[in-house]
């Protein structure tokens, strides 16, 4: 996995042209980013469908990455997540199950934790994660990791809406300064 200057070296490449620099980028970045499509799209099939629309979105915008306004890998997350939750929303092709077997998928909260509990030690996002209280990390866990909505997300933690928004809106910003 490349280290955040090197994602960000990559993305310049891209910017300008350079092929082999996407094909770098996706055999380093690939497998991350499908397993966060999966825990949003919950189908693996789906999630890689994403992650190949993600890169050719990468290859056509790498000239609008902007590091002074974020780290890169965070960029590469934004579109899988924004692509990931696109379509769940056109919904076409996504299967719908019964109440039986929703149970059985089970609580999305412990994906989210679970994907917190796998960063590595030495992972700077980990880190910054661990720095938030745990309402911020948790409301934050669940919108990014699961795919949850805002509503969704005060729901599962059986807080107000409007609070919810404030831990998310102000742990994103703690995170964006931490890693930066």
């Amino acid at each position: 996995m490349p280290e955040a200057h090197e994602t960000r070296s990559l993305l310049e490449r891209i910017a300008k042209g350079d092929r082999s620099a996407l094909a770098l980028l996706f055999d380093h970045e690939a497998g991350r980013l499908v397993a966060i499509a999966r825990r949003i799209v919950r189908r693996q099939d789906l999630a890689e469908e994403v992650v190949q629309d993600a890169f050719v979105a990468v290859w056509q915008r790498a000239a609008q990455f902007d590091a002074a306004r974020g780290n890169a890998m965070a960029w590469l997350i934004t579109i899988v997540r924004h692509r990931a939750l696109n379509l769940l929303r056109d919904g076409g092709r996504m299967d719908y199950h019964d109440g039986e077997t929703l149970a059985a998928l089970g609580d999305r909260s412990l994906d989210a934790l679970n994907a917190f509990d796998a960063l590595a030690e030495g992972d700077a996002l980990k880190t910054c994660l661990g720095q938030l209280d745990e309402f911020k990390r948790r409301a934050i866990l669940l919108c990014y990791v699961t795919g949850l909505s805002h509503g969704e997300v005060a729901a599962t933690l059986d807080a107000p809406l409007g609070t919810v928004k404030a831990w998310i809106r102000r742990g994103t910003l703690s995170l964006q300064e931490c890693l930066s």
